[in-house]
């Protein structure tokens, strides 16, 4: 049995997610003595906002960065896993983070020339 997580919200209330077991628990598949589900409950000690601060940084300056190419749009797309062990992490694809970028121009010359005039990079 996977075991689960909650996490606090900042606004009151809770969210639980499954989470594989501590490291060195037994609790990689084998039962749970009844009245004992609490027990396989682990308690994160900070918020969910708290947690995924790092991403809302990390995608402010993504941003912060592609606006100064002068778009007129920019789009990026990443996946976030929440872990019990490390927080919230971006996923990645292969060895590296995987970020999705989409930045558009939508007519007239400005800012980044045409290099990557409508391109995606990924």
């Amino acid at each position: 049995m996977r075991s689960l997580a909650r996490i606090p919200l900042e606004g009151g209330g809770t969210v639980l997610f499954e989470a594989p077991p501590e490291p060195g628990s037994s609790g990689a598949g084998g039962p749970v003595k009844a009245g004992r589900i609490a027990d396989a409950v682990r308690e994160m000690p900070r918020t969910l906002q708290q947690t995924l601060a790092p991403v809302t940084d990390t995608a402010r300056a993504v941003l912060e960065q592609l606006r100064q190419a002068g778009p007129d749009e920019v789009e990026v797309e990443f996946g976030v896993d929440l872990s019990a062990e490390a927080g919230a992490v971006i996923t990645k694809g292969g060895s590296s983070v995987h970020l999705k970028v989409r930045v558009l121009w939508n007519g007239g010359e400005r800012g980044g020339g045409s290099a990557g005039r409508g391109g995606e990079a990924g």
